[in-house]
């Protein structure tokens, strides 16, 4: 599944979300963020994680609040 993935690091990934590091850094303390893997003290993302997470995020307005749970 991993084998051969590209992984980007926290800096990479807030470039990828257009966040900022700490906004992402922050995100993944409260566990509000993309899921990530961690290897050893290193945080890594995948790129299928991160286009997943922006996909639950997406809305048609701004007063659409999402389904209950996400």
């Amino acid at each position: 599944m991993m084998q051969n993935e590209a992984f980007l690091t926290t800096q990479q990934a807030a470039g990828y979300t257009k966040l900022a590091v700490s906004t992402l850094t922050k995100k993944r303390l409260t566990g509000e963020g993309p899921a990530f893997v961690k290897i050893g003290r290193r945080v890594v993302y995948r790129r299928q994680d991160l286009d997943e997470w922006l996909e639950r995020h997406r809305r048609m307005s701004t007063s659409d609040v999402g389904e209950v749970g996400r």
